[in-house]
């Protein structure tokens, strides 16, 4: 019974010794939180580079196992690449406008070419965060955590709502969505000791239960595509564009903004205490390198996840063996077929009716971090119009207030609220006095 009360309260320790049985369902239920979110921008990117279905399977199975190995060296670092801390890696939405527009123009290697180039970048850029890191201030990191929760809101609605499926907002997604979501909150209402944790685990299941009861899950494609397949390395030759190559970079600093935000939104969150500049450093560089090893098997750049930080910031299981698990589960599916099929076929409502309480704690995150900094004159101003013309300047209904900048400028700021965020607060950091406060 001892052993067993520690086995539980090791899931709470980043390093804690848990055994395989009881790691696994939490592994699964990160990497079920964020498979089709992977699997998604590589089919958007695939289609504007004119790839046929058949690439776009080969792909599909190369990004599993990609994202398999670089959530495993986030966890246990080669050299000082990787942060040491329970980061999830997915390929990323960030790149898929950007992206969209290299693969129309220049075709599908051009886009292999500049994430080769980009990510190294980002690589090396990480390694050297020590000499950098500082611009990054605390209130800089609590607005740029807070614009992420915000930003992922309507990824969140999305999903409850079907995803860019013909059927969005159908009766029957919303339906999905809310027997997922009941399920989260009844099983954490009701659930006793660390079974409470596995609450997404549990709305995961029954809604997919419940989608094949719908007609929502194609149970023959399960099958499809045999039972072993390894990945395809370098299925196209890179091809190197400098327009490409500059304007992937500049996404990837936004990317990295991005990095640093979940990571210390989830050492915040998680861990209880501010991140550390290696940590920092080291997620950079497996954001980085990792990405420029996703080229080499034909895939866009690879970054943490977003969702995995808000399961981490519900959950608190922060425990790095059982992220592992989840890792090992992605490497298998970009082996197996039927195991990648079955992950995949996990309908968006489903996903969305888990998904969307967990970017709620992301937001949270972020207040609880502007506490944390505290309320000053000087943070209050940053934060206060950092946020303010992010959202404000990213709106749909007020994309024309960039018709004026330059092509590339749009493409990476006018519907980014991230991007603006950061440079705002980043700004706004380095020119404001040090001391704002009123004297009496």
């Amino acid at each position: 019974m001892k052993n067993q009360n520690s086995d539980i309260r090791n899931i709470y320790q980043l390093n804690g010794a848990v055994p395989v049985l009881k790691a696994i369902p939490f592994g699964l239920q990160h990497i079920l939180a964020m498979f089709v979110a992977n699997l998604t921008p590589i089919t958007i990117i695939a289609a504007a580079g004119g790839l046929s279905q058949a690439e776009i399977a080969v792909l599909l199975q190369n990004a599993m196992f990609v994202a398999g190995i670089a959530t495993l060296i986030q966890l246990y670092p080669i050299w000082k690449v990787g942060s040491r801390l329970p980061i999830v890696m997915g390929v990323s939405f960030t790149f898929v406008t950007i992206l969209c527009t290299v693969a129309a123009n220049h075709g599908y290697p051009a886009v292999i070419g500049a994430v080769i180039c980009g990510g190294i970048f980002e690589g090396v850029i990480g390694l050297f965060a020590k000499y950098w890191r500082k611009i990054i201030s605390p209130i800089v990191a609590a607005s740029v955590v807070t614009a992420i929760g915000y930003s992922l809101f309507t990824v969140g609605a999305r999903s409850f709502g079907g995803g860019y499926a013909a059927d969005f907002g159908s009766a029957q997604n919303l339906l999905l969505g809310t027997i997922t979501l009941a399920v989260c909150l009844l099983w954490n209402i009701f659930a006793k000791g660390y079974i409470k944790q596995l609450s997404v685990l549990a709305g995961l299941l029954v809604g997919y239960v419940a989608a094949i009861f719908m007609g929502k899950v194609d149970l023959s494609i399960i099958f499809s595509g045999g039972l072993i397949s390894l990945p395809k390395l370098m299925p196209y030759a890179p091809e190197f564009h400098l327009d490409a190559i500059l304007s992937v970079a500049i996404i990837f600093i936004v990317s990295a903004a991005e990095t640093i935000g979940d990571t210390t939104a989830m050492v915040s969150g998680g861990l209880h205490r501010e991140i550390e500049g290696k940590e920092i450093a080291g997620s950079l560089a497996c954001d980085g390198f990792s990405s420029a090893i996703s080229a080499l098997f034909g895939c866009p750049p690879v970054t943490s996840f977003s969702q995995n930080v808000g399961l981490i910031n519900m959950t608190k299981v922060v425990n790095r063996f059982t992220i592992a698990t989840g890792a090992g589960c992605m490497i298998l599916a970009g082996l197996l077929p039927p195991v990648g099929n079955f992950f995949a076929s996990l309908p968006e409502a489903v996903l969305g009716g888990c998904t969307i309480m967990m970017f709620g704690t992301i937001m949270v995150s972020g207040i609880e971090m502007f506490a944390h900094v505290g309320f000053t004159q000087r943070n209050v101003t940053i934060a206060s119009l950092s946020l303010a013309i992010g959202i404000g300047f990213t709106a749909t209904s007020e994309i024309d207030l960039w018709h004026i900048f330059p092509e590339a400028l749009q493409s990476v700021f006018a519907s980014n609220v991230v991007a603006v965020v950061f440079v705002v607060s980043i700004l706004l950091n380095l020119l404001l006095p040090e001391d704002m406060e009123i004297k009496k």
